[in-house]
């Protein structure tokens, strides 16, 4: 087959793909070349713009670092990551709500015990974070392994820090107690712009948008039998919750940060200066009805 035009290019891909051993992959690869070609025949880009698509994909490449993914930068930002995360996370029964995993997320953060201040050497208004981990009926969840993270005052994550500030700071991994807490100290995070000096950058100024996200401490949590979650807690209140680059508020995840005048913490711990508390309680969904969803 050959001399194919706008009209016969489709179906020719579509049946030089028709043997693909993988019925995954062959699905996959049957709606991208249908999706993209309605895509192209659509918006009938020019040599020149389709040269500029390329070139702009190729700097999102050239962007990506061991600490920065500027390609999940473009999918939270065109709204993809938020829409995959609710393709799998449509749960019926009354568990915490997900959102976006982020590119700030870093495997293995070191584990501590619980009540440990994870703030090291930042500056900014402390802050008392408390918690629970049950089941989706309220069953306390002993053991759950809850990984934490978010910006400094200024709203950048350590992970963004180079030379004498570089570090593991606000970044952790406690383990809910019997009764399925957890709490630990840090400082209160910033609202924030996700890295906009790339492609992604441009692209949101082109757009006429804002790079900015509002405050909110990152999640994941882990028990056995049980969904991962992965999610975020916003602070009340915050400019951006209507409209989050990322796409990634939702109202149950949103919580005051309540502040208090110095004095004595809940545990024990004596102010000097004010303070703020976060307090959540996460409900895990089932593993089983993941599964049966997939099937």
């Amino acid at each position: 087959m050959r001399n194919f035009d706008q009209n016969t290019i489709t179906e020719a891909v579509l049946e030089r793909i028709a043997n693909t051993p993988d019925p995954r992959i062959h699905e996959i690869s049957a709606a991208l070349v249908r999706h993209l070609h309605n895509f192209v025949r659509e918006v009938r880009p020019t040599q020149a713009e389709w040269e500029q698509g390329i070139a702009f994909l190729t700097a999102t490449g050239h962007m990506c670092t061991d600490t920065r993914q500027e390609f999940i930068l473009l999918s939270d930002t065109l709204g993809v990551s938020m829409l995959v995360d609710a393709i799998n996370h449509d749960h019926q029964a009354a568990v915490t709500e997900s959102t976006v995993l982020g590119p700030f997320y870093v495997e293995g953060p070191p584990e501590l015990p619980s009540g440990a201040d994870i703030s090291g050497d930042l500056t900014g208004e402390p802050m008392f974070v408390t918690g629970s981990v049950t089941t989706a009926d309220g069953t306390p969840l002993a053991g759950a392994i809850v990984d934490v993270w978010h910006s400094d005052e200024d709203g950048y994550y350590d992970v963004q820090h180079t030379g004498e500030e570089a570090g593991i700071v606000a970044r952790a991994r406690f383990r809910t107690d019997e009764a399925g807490r957890f709490r630990f100290w840090s400082i209160k995070p910033a609202a924030y712009p996700i890295p906009h000096d790339g492609p992604v950058g441009k692209m949101l100024e082109a757009q006429g948008r804002h790079p900015w996200r509002p405050a909110h401490v990152h999640f994941m949590i882990e028990a056995p039998g049980h969904d991962k979650l992965v999610t975020h807690v916003f602070e009340n209140g915050d400019p951006y919750l209507d409209s989050d680059a990322v796409f990634g508020v939702k109202d149950s995840l949103i919580r005051d940060f309540a502040r208090f005048d110095a004095g004595t913490a809940p545990d024990g711990r004596v102010m000097e200066q004010r303070w703020c508390h976060l307090d959540y309680d996460f409900q895990l969904n089932p593993a089983s009805s993941g599964a049966a969803r997939a099937a």
